[in-house]
């Protein structure tokens, strides 16, 4: 399997599909909106969207499993497995909010090697493959060079149904508040994620994500020489409903401010 082969197939895919999303975009109307739980919204262009990325992907590599958002087509016990958020950013895309990405990461018996976030509204694509590096638009990537928080941008996404760790979560960001540049939500995990890796952000964390929100990211940040963990500091990042990632440089500090404040909530 030639994992640049299919990386740079996978970033064709993504444009075409992405014009599709914003065409639709053009004259999307709220009675579209659909409700899968608490502030958890989707629509026919989250769905037509993956409809076409399973599709095509399936060519791509025949054999392969799924496990995708909007629940298209899931397949498990393969050794590749396409991980698929065909519209991460949704609630931005219904408001008309210019940043939501594709992202497919794909898995090989467990363990992530291919990861593709597609920027739509700044045509940004972000792609990277394991032990071939990161890439924007063409161009290496690599995560900053910034050595301390406190000279830090931190990326983060606010809880939207599972608030059991707010009092942790806001403790983290009364801290970063006082001792870095500042904090930023996009939205959009695999933006963030994406930026990190092309060292716009130093550090990004958040709980209550889905597998789907960080497969893609958590190759980027990895490929462009930074660090990805759980908040416990080990790999179980993509399926364990919380994340950290940031440069290398700084993450032994970020990950001890993590586990100060969340320590309690373990």
């Amino acid at each position: 399997m030639n994992l640049a082969d299919i990386c740079h197939a996978v970033t064709r895919l993504t444009s075409d599909v992405g014009q599709f999303i914003l065409a639709e975009r053009l004259s999307f109307q709220s009675s579209a909106i659909e409700r899968k739980g608490h502030n958890d919204l989707v629509s026919y262009v989250d769905k037509e969207a993956e409809s076409r990325l399973v599709e095509q992907l399936t060519e791509l590599i025949p054999d392969a499993g799924f496990l995708t958002e909007e629940n298209t087509k899931q397949v498990q016990g393969k050794s590749y497995c396409w991980i698929i958020d065909p519209l991460d950013g949704t609630t931005n895309f219904i408001h008309g909010i210019p940043c939501f990405c594709i992202s497919i990461g794909l898995h090989y018996e467990g363990q992530p090697v291919l990861g593709v976030v597609h920027e739509l509204n700044l045509n940004e694509c972000f792609y990277a493959w394991k032990n071939g590096g990161a890439y924007l638009n063409g161009k290496k990537i690599r995560v900053s060079e910034v050595s301390v928080v406190s000279d830090s941008l931190i990326a983060t996404g606010f809880p939207y149904h599972d608030y059991n760790r707010m009092k942790p979560y806001m403790e983290v960001f009364d801290h970063l508040m006082h001792h870095s540049h500042g904090l930023r939500r996009l939205g959009s995990a695999a933006a963030d994620l994406a930026y990190t890796a092309a060292g716009r952000f130093e550090a990004f964390y958040e709980y209550g994500l889905n597998p789907w929100d960080v497969a893609a990211g958590v190759v980027l940040v990895q490929e462009a020489g930074g660090v990805v963990s759980d908040f416990s500091g080990t790999d179980n990042h993509t399926f364990g409903k919380e994340i950290i990632a940031s440069n290398a440089k700084i993450y032994p500090e970020f990950l001890e401010i993590i586990q100060e404040k969340f320590g309690a909530d373990r």
